[in-house]
């Protein structure tokens, strides 16, 4: 965790992370990535029924419907965190450490406030605005089954992530977002829904240098980003902590990259501009949301 730190790197009560990376240039050089105008949404369809890899589906509630239309009352309830809907980890609060989050804030600070008083996800209110890198894994010779997915339980490590920018013709630079495609979506259409305790494709804790290395500012994936089981004795998720509590790296999580897979292949390359823009929750910690690559 103190090797990788970026813990007052700017400033003791910096809440943006790795998003300082971000700087209005890298948007203007990420914004000249589009020549086709192709967009491609990288969320699912919100969850609103029973599944085994489904840990908080969205209940939908119709209170009222009228002939007008605009005194209808439809009411939504659920939780955008676990393992089904598109959304955006605050880079504080919703991953401590030993009592600590991102850039030493302490769980006593949140529960004084009742929420997330620092690095909240307000602190991207201004949206996500970058390039965006697409690591098509099935593409690493020997790791993706005939059908074109990541059997669950595949670790994708840091000496991976070079191959990739090898095989895929890119170089990770500072403010990039990586996202990771595993095939999940495709396995789930093809064979069913899963339970995560069977296990979860994705990115193993070394990763967390290449991060560090290479300026990264988010990261994203089609499930929750870490591979499961970890391989690290007693830690569920290690990647969660060290990008979000020691990097300030934000995570998504449960994106479908199936569509931008497609589109990567079909034009020939796997950068774009990654745009995303969360909701606007006082001391929440994260925000589903709709990403958007534009080629």
């Amino acid at each position: 965790m103190d090797e990788l730190s970026n813990w007052n790197r700017w400033g003791p009560d910096d809440g943006m992370g790795a998003s300082n990376l971000i700087t209005p240039e890298k948007r203007v050089q990420a914004a000249a990535l589009v020549t086709e105008g192709i967009t491609v949404s990288l969320a699912h369809d919100v969850n609103e029924v029973d599944a085994v890899d489904a840990s908080a589906k969205l209940l939908r509630q119709v209170l009222r419907v009228s002939p007008t239309g605009a005194s209808d009352q439809i009411q939504y309830d659920g939780s955008y965190h676990g393992t089904i809907h598109s959304h955006l980890d605050s880079v504080n609060c919703h991953i401590m450490h030993e009592g600590f989050g991102y850039n030493g804030m302490s769980y006593q600070e949140v529960e004084a406030v009742g929420g997330c008083p620092r690095g909240d996800i307000n602190a991207q209110k201004d949206g996500v605005i970058t390039r965006g890198i697409l690591f098509d894994a099935t593409l690493l010779p020997g790791k993706a089954t005939p059908e074109g997915w990541l059997e669950p339980g595949t670790a994708i490590h840091y000496e991976d992530l070079l191959e990739l920018e090898r095989i895929q013709g890119v170089t990770v630079e500072p403010g990039d977002v990586i996202l990771l495609y595993t095939g999940r979506w495709k396995r789930r259409e093809a064979l069913g829904a899963w339970p995560t305790s069977e296990g979860v494709a994705g990115y193993h804790a070394d990763v967390a240098f290449f991060l560090k290395e290479r300026g990264v500012s988010f990261i994203g994936h089609d499930l929750w980003n870490d591979v499961s089981p970890s391989g690290i004795p007693n830690v569920r998720l290690p990647l969660h902590s060290l990008a979000l509590v020691s990097l300030g790296v934000g995570i998504f999580d449960n994106l479908d990259f199936e569509r931008v897979a497609q589109t990567a292949k079909e034009l020939g390359r796997y950068e774009f501009l990654f745009m995303a823009s969360p909701l606007r929750i006082d001391k929440g910690m994260g925000s589903p949301l709709n990403p958007i690559a534009m080629f």
